[in-house]
């Protein structure tokens, strides 16, 4: 737990930070500009599980924190796109610290500041996908961010469905079984491509197929062809979320790229890169640390 202090005075002496993703939730309370408490559970995201198990993590979640006395918690989660989503997440977590000021903003703004920009463009990468920025003025825009049923390209979900759809293809075509279905079946514990169908749409997750990303970067590096395609397909679909954004605020950067893909699959980082430059964006970003640790700088900006 890194237990160094943080450089901002303007901050209430002890507040909570959520990070809520689609496949898990972390917490951290700082006290005096000190990590005091810290903790992870499952996702506490409606969108991603139901609101018992919503609630259930959350509970386990607070059980693990310490925080008692906290004024401020400020959450960044997936999917708040209206006051209605920002309102529903705040009255899950109103009785976890009662009394605290509780502020709700897209999990996207983690990334900026934790990479400690006031400005510019964050693109997260991780089970989901979404694009956010904001220039010197303060004006604002998002793109993506509307879920794997509507859209999520270049997130691990999509990678692995586009995996299994190519596999489904292959198959109908009568074609042998190839490295990168070999692969998914492999992670699926299935012996034929045939049984994919069933698999995927009864009692598998959202989070179990992100997980499965793996299995395409692996078979990219080892120079799968429809496997590169779709890494770089990933990358030009992030890429042209961050220009989208960029575009909206007359940005050219920074770019910052973040969450579970973003900031460890050196292949799509590549492709992001070398597509955003495609794209007239300057040079991409790669955020080495957790999103959460946006939060203090963004708690102080508030109160400044």
């Amino acid at each position: 737990m890194d237990k160094n202090p943080l450089n901002f005075s303007s901050a209430p002496s002890r507040f909570v930070g959520l990070d809520i993703g689609g496949s898990k939730t972390r917490g951290i309370v700082w006290t005096d500009g000190l990590i005091s408490s810290d903790a992870s559970v499952g996702s506490t995201n409606v969108q991603n599980v139901s609101r018992e198990t919503a609630v259930e993590n959350m509970a386990a979640l607070f059980a693990a924190l310490d925080v008692d006395g906290a004024s401020r918690l400020l959450a960044g989660a997936g999917g708040v796109d209206t006051d209605s989503d920002a309102r529903a997440l705040r009255e899950l977590i109103a009785p976890f610290v009662p009394g605290a000021q509780i502020d709700v903003v897209h999990d996207t703004r983690l990334l900026l500041a934790a990479a400690g920009l006031s400005f510019g463009v964050a693109v997260i990468a991780g089970t989901g996908s979404a694009a956010w920025g904001i220039n010197e003025a303060g004006e604002q825009a998002r793109a993506g961010g509307w879920g794997y049923l509507l859209g999520d390209e270049g997130s691990g979900y999509w990678l692995a469905r586009e995996a299994v759809r190519y596999s489904l293809r292959r198959m109908d075509a009568g074609k042998d079984v190839d490295a990168l279905t070999a692969g998914l079946l492999k992670y699926c514990g299935l012996s034929e491509p045939q049984s994919l169908i069933a698999h995927f749409h009864q009692g598998t997750t959202r989070r179990y197929w992100a997980a499965a990303s793996p299995v395409i970067f692996a078979a990219a590096q080892s120079g799968h062809e429809h496997a590169l395609e779709l890494v770089d397909r990933a990358g030009s679909d992030l890429a042209g979320l961050a220009a989208e954004v960029a575009t909206a605020l007359n940005l050219t950067g920074p770019l910052v790229l973040g969450s579970g893909l973003g900031s460890n699959v050196p292949a799509l980082q590549a492709a992001v890169a070398s597509h955003a430059a495609s794209r007239g964006m300057g040079e991409v970003q790669i955020l080495r640390q957790d999103p959460i640790f946006g939060i203090p700088l963004l708690i102080a900006q508030d109160r400044n």
